[in-house]
C-alpha cells in the first residue's frame, strides 16, 4: 500500500478557542500542523494538550499584522516541512459594543490589521507557496463569522473586516483556479470559547435587550474545518455557516 503524502497546515490565532481546536484536530487527523499565534507558551500548551500524534506539530510565534513576521513564518514552515498544503485563516479580535463615534481611531487601526490586513498577509504568503511548490496547489479557508452577513449592534470595525473577508475569499477562489488553489470561508456562530462566554450570560440584541444566546461546542467548528480541508482540490466549499442551531442569526434585527 501506498503511504499517504504528508500534508502540512498553518492555522493562525492557534493558542486559544477555534484555532486551538482545528489545529488539534488537524494534528489528531495526520496534518503537519503549524501553531501560529503571538504568545509561544499558549502554542507550546496547546501541542503539549493535544498529546501524542504520528504528525508533527511545530509552534511559530508571529504577529500577523506584520509583514516580515509572517513572511519569516512561512519561510520556517517550507524549511521545516517542505511545503504548505492548509492555511486556515483565523487569527482575530473584537471590541466592546460601542458606537461608531466612540471608537478610538488606534482600535479600528487595531481590528483592521489583525482581522483584515493579516488575513491578507498569511493568505499572500500561502498562495506565493501554493502557486510555485511541486506539487503545486493547496487549500486557504478563512474564517469569517456570521457578522459577514448580519451585524451585532455596535460593532463597525469587526463586521465591516468580517464583510470584507467575504471578498478576500471569493477574489482568492477566482485568482487560485489556474494554480489548484482553493479558497473557502467559514462562517461561525456561537462557538463557545472564552471569548464567547458573555454569550451565555447576556449580550446586546438588536432590540436594545440583554439576552442569553444558545452556544455549540468548539469541536463542531474542528470537525466542519477538517470537512473543508480534506477534500481533493478539485472541489471546494466556497462558504459554509456552522452555528448554534438556537442562536438569533436568521432572525437577528
Amino acid at each position: 500500500m501506498t503511504a499517504m503524502p504528508e500534508k502540512t497546515a498553518i492555522v493562525t490565532g492557534a493558542g486559544t478557542g477555534i484555532g486551538k481546536s482545528v489545529a488539534t484536530a488537524l494534528l489528531q487527523a495526520g496534518w503537519n500542523t503549524v501553531f501560529c499565534g503571538r504568545r509561544k507558551k499558549l502554542l507550546d500548551e496547546a501541542i503539549a494538550e493535544a498529546g501524542h500524534t504520528k504528525a508533527k506539530a511545530l509552534a511559530v510565534a508571529c504577529d500577523i499584522s506584520k509583514a516580515d513576521e509572517v513572511d519569516d513564518m512561512f519561510e520556517t514552515v517550507v524549511e521545516a516541512f517542505g511545503r504548505v498544503d492548509l492555511l486556515f485563516n483565523n487569527a482575530g479580535t473584537s471590541y466592546k459594543s460601542t458606537l461608531i463615534d466612540e471608537i478610538p481611531v488606534e482600535v479600528w487601526n487595531d481590528v483592521v490589521g489583525v482581522n483584515l490586513t493579516g488575513s491578507f498577509l498569511c493568505a499572500r504568503a500561502a498562495f506565493g507557496v501554493m502557486r510555485r511548490q511541486k506539487p503545486m496547489g493547496g487549500r486557504i479557508i478563512n474564517n469569517g463569522s456570521v457578522s459577514a452577513y448580519a451585524p451585532r449592534p455596535g460593532s463597525v470595525p469587526y463586521t465591516a473586516t468580517k464583510h470584507a473577508i467575504t471578498g478576500l475569499t471569493k477574489t482568492l477562489a477566482l485568482d487560485g483556479r489556474p494554480y489548484d488553489i482553493a479558497c473557502g470561508q467559514i462562517d461561525i456562530g456561537n462557538a463557545l470559547t472564552e471569548m464567547a462566554q458573555p454569550m451565555t450570560v447576556g449580550v446586546p440584541q438588536a432590540n436594545g435587550s440583554i439576552a442569553a444566546e444558545a452556544v455549540m461546542d468548539v469541536q463542531r467548528v474542528a470537525d466542519a474545518v477538517l470537512h473543508m480541508a480534506g477534500l481533493p482540490l478539485d472541489a471546494n466549499v466556497l462558504f459554509m455557516t456552522v452555528m448554534a442551531t438556537k442562536m438569533p442569526f436568521v432572525g437577528r434585527g
